[in-house]
């Protein structure tokens, strides 16, 4: 959800045979929303037609919550599923697996959510709603599984550190963002991992994973009258308490910035972009059609033809924007020899710097908006697409017809309208560029 190329990618193969396909046919479908009696707001789809049911819970709980303690949300997070109730790990899992049922958790820097999906079936609903609730309300954050996960954490973080992808990626985030909290590292750090408490851990989840900090999305073969009562169930245990406070808006970064990263590797990461959008941006769409052609539709974008194709410069290149309750990142991406590393940035900054003065072609324009409207009918086809969209519009607050209107909005994006969004929302005069590898880059002029 948080990448919006991922989100909306484009279709190889699709076009021909979706390109024709009516309004009617790619509308969204119907979404219901009330609010639970203690406060959390739910969106429902109806699905009746498999007997299947799909629930996402998202709280305001993501690592830009982790203030001083780097890694608290998701250590928090992982651990909801290690024992709940009168439950251990071993005996959640013997009982989803024994009728059937996944479950799921996960956090980003907004967000951290957990999410089951089961059979209606009585007696598979009753065993996967009843878990689900008290993972929610009741994790028991037992000591000898904080420490297991607390060591997990930190082996993953020294294996990170052996990509060259990952500390760019790093590096990327706390360039752009500065004293911002999506500077934070969503895994923490070592020194972070190793004094974060249980207590803190239990103070975070009591704040948090409450009524009034929760959206609840719901899909499937349960009518409104069953999906109100399932909400209600999975909220009855947790506390009223209230939404997390407003995140400090973005700054906007004021100067060029490079930074060069040595690394024992052949390849150089490049990773170059600044502040871009958020969710429910009024650009939005400008911004994302505009970036399909720049760098988001593979290999017949801007940037594959430019560095790929015309100088061999990169196998991958690529941009996405990834918007946020804040303004998200920018970023446009390569890997390249060492060697060529000043070349593929030069690329990369004249091929950029042409797109916001010129804005694309009305044939690059007609080809992207074909693909993104020709793929969008299978980006709504599963009930877990569906769930997962819900859970963004909730979250975000983005309008119920959001769906139903995409195709159109899509549509009604002008070349004007995305080169003067470039124009505004990007500077390349105060873009960061990092570059991980083993090569002396200086950051080229202009």
């Amino acid at each position: 959800m948080g990448v919006i190329n991922k989100l909306c990618g484009w279709m190889p193969g699709v076009l021909l045979c979706t390109v024709f396909i009516n309004q009617a046919a790619v509308a969204g479908p119907e979404i219901q929303s009330w609010t639970t009696t203690n406060g959390s707001r739910v969106l429902f789809v109806a699905a009746p037609s498999l007997p299947m049911l799909d629930v996402r819970v998202v709280f305001d709980a993501g690592s830009a919550r982790d203030g001083d303690s780097p890694g608290l949300a998701e250590i928090t997070n992982s651990l909801l599923n290690d024992g709940a109730g009168p439950w251990d790990a071993d005996q959640i899992a013997e009982r989803m697996e024994d009728v059937g049922a996944q479950l799921g958790i996960g956090s980003e820097r907004d967000m951290a959510w957990v999410s089951i999906r089961t059979l209606t079936e009585k007696h598979a609903f009753e065993t996967s709603i009843e878990t689900l609730a008290a993972i929610l309300a009741h994790p028991n954050f037992e000591t000898d599984d904080l420490e297991r996960v607390r060591n997990a954490m930190k082996t993953a973080l020294r294996l990170g550190e052996q990509k060259p992808g990952t500390v760019a990626q790093k590096a990327f985030y706390r360039a752009v963002f500065g004293e911002h909290p999506y500077a934070i590292p969503s895994d923490g750090t070592q020194a972070s991992l190793a004094t974060i408490t249980r207590d803190q851990i239990v103070n975070f989840h009591k704040r948090y994973y409450v009524a009034g900090n929760a959206l609840i999305a719901i899909v499937g073969a349960v009518t409104r009258a069953q999906a109100e009562i399932l909400a209600d169930r999975l909220t009855h245990g947790l506390e009223k308490g209230e939404p997390a406070p407003e995140l400090p808006q973005v700054a906007a970064l004021q100067r060029i910035q490079q930074e060069n990263l040595q690394f024992p590797s052949s390849q150089s990461h490049i990773l170059m972009g600044q502040p871009g959008m958020y969710r429910g941006d009024p650009d939005y769409f400008a911004l994302y059609v505009g970036n399909h052609i720049l760098g988001g539709s593979g290999l017949v974008s801007q940037l594959s033809e430019e560095v790929r194709e015309k100088r061999g410069l990169s196998y991958s290149v690529y941009s996405y924007f990834a918007p946020m309750r804040r303004s998200g990142p920018f970023l446009v991406s390569a890997q390249t020899k060492n060697t060529k590393a000043k070349e593929t940035i030069e690329v990369m900054l004249s091929t950029l710097r042409h797109f916001i003065e010129q804005g694309p072609s009305e044939e690059e324009l007609t080809a992207a908006k074909q693909d993104i409207t020709g793929g969008f009918p299978l980006r709504i086809a599963s009930n877990a697409k569906i769930v997962e969209y819900l859970a963004m519009m909730g979250f975000y607050r983005l309008p119920l017809d959001y769906l139903d209107l995409f195709v159109d909005r899509v549509n009604a994006v002008t070349r004007e309208q995305i080169q003067d969004a470039f124009q505004r929302r990007l500077s390349l005069d105060r873009f960061v560029t990092i570059v991980v590898g083993n090569g002396e880059i200086k950051q080229p002029e202009g």
